[in-house]
């Protein structure tokens, strides 16, 4: 018996399908569900994105977005926190924040759900880069570290991990005046 052929489901397919809670992604030629966010997440999901906005929105340099779906380079993800420089955010022609963003985040940020596999998130967040994104942190509330992912010029993408309590985060250029240590980050957990 002959079987079948299945076509596989293309990004423009995923897109008509009903969002999902969690998000759904499309990465790989796969659909991935996001993992749901434990307390931990939760909190630096929250609390990151306050303190962006605070100090870029208000002088219209960036805006940080939560579960913003990005689709780029035949892809569509749904990056933690999305940060856009202000001139980058997408627009309806009435000025508002337009709902879809077809482009990538200048700053990607994920973090490590109790149930997600890193290798996944690394992968999606080193997509990114090669296509253009400028850096990407990728936070482990349990093991309290900070993995700094960096394009550089050569389109090699290089990483710095960040561990001990004190140490600075590096920001994009366009974020430079922003301080933040792995302190101020896990410290939001004892709140």
């Amino acid at each position: 018996m002959k079987q079948a052929s299945v076509k596989p489901l293309s990004l423009d397919d995923f897109l008509e399908m009903p969002e999902t809670e969690p998000e759904s992604e499309y990465f790989d030629n796969e659909i991935i569900q996001k993992s749901f966010a434990g307390g931990k997440h939760s909190v630096i999901q929250g609390e990151l994105p306050f303190f962006i906005n605070q100090n870029l929105r208000s002088k219209r340099i960036a805006r940080a977005f939560l579960e913003l779906r990005c689709t780029f380079g035949g892809m569509s993800i749904v990056p933690d926190i999305s940060v856009f420089r202000w001139e980058r955010i997408v627009r309806d022609p009435d000025s508002r924040i337009a709902n879809i963003f077809n482009i990538l985040p200048d700053w990607m940020i994920e973090i490590l759900s109790p149930d997600q596999r890193q290798g996944k998130l690394v992968k999606k967040i080193l997509f990114a880069l090669e296509h253009g994104t400028e850096i990407a942190w990728l936070l482990d509330p349990d093991e309290e570290l900070i993995f700094i992912y960096r394009a550089n010029q050569t389109l090699y993408q290089t990483v710095e991990l960040c561990d001990r309590p004190e140490q600075v985060l590096p920001m994009p250029d366009f974020a430079i005046n922003l301080q933040l240590t792995v302190e101020n980050i896990f410290n939001w957990l004892n709140e």
